[in-house]
């Protein structure tokens, strides 16, 4: 089963409101359970999906489940900086750590929306 994270940049519970609203009003049934990752605005996101945690998260999908210090040596980087990436993903949920501290990316795809209103 594909597994989608929606990420978007508006308060979590008025984009949940949304598509809630929207399947109700397309299948007259309740919705399938919606993976969503919502940031206050555009900068925050920015802040914390940068380029190198990217980077991080493609790497990491391509290669399956990975120790952060081999992660780190894959992408020629510093453990320091990558185990700090990888905390911070971890919290937003967009990496999952295993019993055996190797962490993976959970998503088949990651979805963006981004909204003026």
């Amino acid at each position: 089963m594909s597994r989608t994270l929606y990420v978007r940049v508006s308060a979590r519970e008025d984009a949940l409101d949304r598509f809630e609203a929207a399947w109700h009003l397309a299948t007259g049934r309740a919705p399938a359970r919606l993976e969503v990752l919502s940031f206050a605005d555009l900068p925050r996101l920015l802040r914390d999906l940068t380029p190198a945690r990217w980077q991080l998260l493609a790497r990491l999908r391509a290669e399956g489940p990975l120790s952060v210090l081999a992660l780190a040596r894959r992408l020629g980087r510093d453990y320091k900086n990558v185990h700090t990436d990888v905390a911070r993903l971890v919290e937003l949920g967009l990496v999952a750590r295993g019993g055996d501290g190797r962490v993976t990316v959970p998503w088949d795809a990651v979805r963006a929306e981004l909204r003026f209103d």
